[in-house]
């Protein structure tokens, strides 16, 4: 999430109750969790493990609850709870906003663009010209849905991720890491019915133009799908995944979170991936072999009973 203009650390510090240790003159840009960060945003780390991956990241601001010997040129916010200062954080810049109307007044609508019967537009959402919203479709806060593009009924754009800070040592172990990105629709794309398309946790969620997606569709927060992708019915992406160009996944393909896939690749139906694969293949099984491959593998296996015969008779 980008502040609408750049934060003293000073200010940020006072709001959070954290000591500063480096230059509090400095402004952040923003704040991003670990797999989005950007040079000028703040970060936060709780958890030692994750001190050196979070300090040499492009952070330039880190909360930590601890001081580290070395900062790798980072300004610190040491502070005892740095979830809590997240969600403190989110809350002071970008707060939660009731709707008062189906169709938010702080909502932009392009010309030729049409709304059908039941449709909720959230606050400062912006379509652009020329596209249809089916039915019964949610489009949440701080969206923004290109030119041409079709959803179709009982999608939902913009729910929170499914992301949550994990603590066992606490009453509640799971506790909701508050979502304030958006979701990022391109020219031309089109969305079946009940697709769901979460929101970023603290960046964008981005569909590529030309896109096409089917009914029943998941695709996680901070998902960026390249252009000209098709995605069959029931898809599932998990967080932080990376869709190259012109990636076909057939049905109920699954996909494991913050992997990568190449350009042009090709995953045949009812496949699980979890890692990332190589563009300009087909693929197919769980977990994913290149599909001629899997098929040798296959053939292979319903032979063994023969074989096994064979070395029977043969004892």
């Amino acid at each position: 999430m980008k502040f609408n203009t750049p934060v003293a650390i000073s200010e940020i510090a006072l709001l959070i109750g954290a000591q500063v240790v480096g230059d509090e003159s400095q402004k952040a840009s923003g704040i991003n969790e670990i797999h989005k960060v950007e040079a000028g945003d703040l970060c936060f780390v709780d958890h030692p493990k994750y001190y050196d991956k979070c300090l040499s990241s492009a952070a330039s601001f880190i909360i930590i609850n601890s001081t580290v010997a070395e900062t790798k040129g980072k300004a610190l916010l040491v502070c005892e709870q740095p979830f809590e200062a997240y969600l403190t954080i989110v809350n002071r810049y970008r707060p939660f906003e009731p709707a008062t109307h189906m169709i938010s007044a702080s909502a932009s609508i392009g010309a030729g663009t049409i709304l059908m019967a039941g449709v909720f537009i959230g606050n400062h959402v912006t379509i652009g010209e020329n596209c249809i919203i089916h039915p019964h479709v949610s489009i949440y806060d701080h969206c923004i849905i290109g030119n041409n593009v079709v959803i179709h009924s009982g999608a939902v754009l913009g729910a929170d991720a499914f992301y949550y800070n994990t603590k066992k040592n606490r009453d509640i172990w799971y506790k909701k890491m508050q979502s304030c990105g958006r979701v990022i629709v391109e020219d031309e794309v089109e969305i079946g019915a009940n697709t769901c398309v979460d929101r970023g946790v603290t960046h964008d969620t981005i569909i590529g133009q030309g896109s096409k997606l089917d009914n029943l569709v998941q695709v996680g927060h901070d998902v960026v799908i390249g252009r000209n992708c098709i995605l069959a019915a029931q898809v599932g992406i998990a967080g932080a995944t990376t869709i190259g160009n012109g990636v076909s996944l057939w049905g109920q393909v699954g996909v494991s979170k913050t992997l990568t896939i190449g350009d042009n690749a090709q995953v045949l139906a009812q496949s699980g991936i979890p890692s990332s694969i190589e563009g300009g293949k087909i693929y197919w099984g769980t977990p994913v072999e290149e599909a001629g491959i899997k098929r040798r593998e296959l053939v292979w296996i319903k032979r063994i009973p023969e074989l096994w015969k064979k070395v029977m008779e043969q004892g």
